[in-house]
């Protein structure tokens, strides 16, 4: 009887790669978790039970062909197990690390709900993928032929690289936009580097980059360059922008220094992991250090503050959110880090106010969880008589990101946004009702995940490929 290399999660019970420790680990802003040895990748892909139904695959935004390529990575046929990965997902590596696992695939895992945890799912797509770089798999991107149709891509983030990735491929000329001096937007500027080192964002951009896709940088569209141009300029348009206004925060004393808002401080931290000059972080305003640190929101982005703010040395880092743990946005997994590392939760707590200028407290009020809300949650609401005051020093402002107003910004009245200022576009395609313009990610979703991003930029590029087709076959007639 041939040998069986799965099945085995009954005898091999999970084993995540080894984290530091949180003393060690909360001093620098290096990745926490170490690499699989190929031993234990092997071993742990092994424990996938190939089950009928995979529901790690449905409920993975891209759907990847998640047990099979457990199934290849066991049986040590690695470069296959690579290039089944890289077939559905644009960046496997970058989702292997920030993917919120827990409640996507690996939170669907049939033996988890079994009783004997969960396949490491992340961590075997994150070996998988940073060995094919070491071995020099990941090819540079060569399409067959070259086309002559352009296509702009306005936008440097998850959604317009994986949506240039597939045009080039197909050789159609790109052009991405971008108001930063690097790619990458939130993957390079917003998600510290203990939870994705910048050279594995640089490398991609790299790859594009060789792969001929044309980056114009440092480019704020309706400063730099009017959209107006952009659409003359080429067959298509796909707007990529994300979300980057901050949802702010009222109340006496808001507008007090010291308040600062999520972007900033990530970015100007970011920036120094670059060894770039950061004026605001060398004079103090955006630099935790020796500071009383409050963080105000419970999703993933107020989880990369208060750690980044324990590796810059803050005096203490507390976390305000308003529902209690089992309510929270942000990831479990985040939270348990956090706590490691040193940072205090204050669960069923918002802020009321601010005292002092610059701030030296925030005026906080205790909260119950009442009846559930139109969404299901259970609402909160202020225990009166509760207040109190929470010194700090620096208080950074998390509270989720809206969308700028693009249809003013860029004198382009005709796009059509939804009430709550996202761009209305069809549903997989990206479509909006004016010609040749899509959109994708965040900007149509609202603030969500960096594997939906990718997911809208590659199922917008094939519909941007078909428009592109369509035209060509009527010209040829």
């Amino acid at each position: 009887m041939a040998h069986q290399p799965m099945l085995k999660f009954v005898k091999v019970e999970r084993a995540m790669p080894e984290k530091r420790d949180a003393n060690v680990r909360n001093a620098d802003f290096n990745e926490i978790y170490a690499e699989y040895a190929g031993a234990m990748a092997k071993e742990q892909s092994s424990r996938c039970s190939q089950c009928g139904v995979p529901y790690c695959q449905s409920h993975c935004p891209l759907h990847n062909n998640i047990p099979d390529w457990l199934r290849l990575t066991a049986e040590g046929r690695l470069q296959e197990a690579y290039d089944l990965s890289q077939a559905t997902n644009t960046f496997p590596e970058i989702c292997g690390r920030i993917c919120p696992q827990d409640r996507l695939c690996e939170g669907n895992c049939v033996i988890e709900q079994s009783g004997h945890g969960t396949v490491t799912i992340g961590s075997v797509e994150k070996y998988i993928t940073d060995t094919a770089w070491e071995q020099g798999w990941v090819q540079p991107i060569k399409p067959h032929a070259e086309r002559k149709e352009s296509v702009g891509i306005i936008g440097a983030g998850p959604g317009g690289l994986a949506a240039a990735d597939v045009l080039r491929r197909q050789g159609v000329q790109v052009t991405v936009y971008d108001r930063y001096d690097r790619s990458g937007g939130l993957m390079t500027y917003g998600i510290p580097g203990f939870k994705l080192e910048k050279d594995v964002v640089m490398r991609r951009n790299q790859q594009l980059e060789d792969g001929g896709v044309t980056f114009k940088l440092n480019c704020a569209v309706g400063e730099d360059i009017s959209f107006a141009d952009i659409r003359d300029a080429h067959d298509a348009v796909v707007i990529a922008t994300g979300v980057y206004k901050t949802r702010d925060l009222a109340g006496p004393g808001s507008g007090a220094d010291g308040i600062e808002r999520a972007i900033d401080y990530l970015t100007a931290s970011n920036r120094k992991s670059f060894g770039d000059a950061v004026p605001e972080f060398d004079s103090g305003a955006l630099d935790a250090k020796g500071k009383r640190v409050v963080v105000i929101g419970g999703g993933d982005t107020a989880m990369d503050c208060v750690r980044t703010a324990i590796r810059q040395g803050a005096t203490s880092v507390k976390c305000l959110y308003r529902r209690d743990r089992a309510n929270m946005p942000g990831s479990q997994r985040e939270v348990q880090n956090a706590e490691e590392e040193g940072v205090v939760f204050e669960w069923l707590t918002a802020p009321k106010g601010f005292t002092g200028t610059p701030v030296s407290g925030v005026i906080v009020e205790r909260m119950r969880l009442g009846l559930p809300d139109a969404t299901g949650r259970q609402s909160p609401e202020v225990i009166d008589g509760s207040e109190y005051v929470e010194s700090a020093d620096l208080v950074i402002k998390a509270l989720g990101f809206e969308p700028e107003d693009l249809p003013t910004l860029w004198d382009q009245p005709d796009l059509a946004v939804t009430r709550w200022g996202t761009i209305k576009a069809e549903f997989t395609s990206g479509a909006t009702a004016m010609p040749g313009v899509y959109a994708v990610g965040d900007i149509v979703r609202g603030a969500s995940l960096v594997v939906w991003a990718i997911r809208d930029g590659r199922d917008c590029a094939a519909a941007v490929l078909e428009q592109l087709n369509g035209v060509a076959a009527v010209a040829a007639e």
